[in-house]
């Protein structure tokens, strides 16, 4: 497992470690669950954004457009 130090400000220290203490885990367990869900956020919106404009161009551009294909 590789290591990465990283400075926190003093308020986001105290609140990483009231979740981590209210969740009884490590500070360091909680940040890697949060990295990979940042992460996995991140690459969800990039392939949102390169997908748009084709989705669009095909007619798809609300919710409703999707269903009334798929229903």
């Amino acid at each position: 497992m590789a290591t990465l130090t990283i400075q926190l400000d003093e308020h986001l220290n105290r609140e990483l470690s009231r979740l981590a203490k209210r969740r009884r885990r490590s500070k360091s367990d909680l940040a890697r669950e949060m990295l990979r869900t940042g992460l996995v956020l991140k690459k969800f919106e990039d392939a949102r954004r390169r997908i748009v404009p084709y989705a669009e161009k095909a007619g798809y551009v609300t919710d409703e457009d999707v269903f009334r294909d798929v229903s």
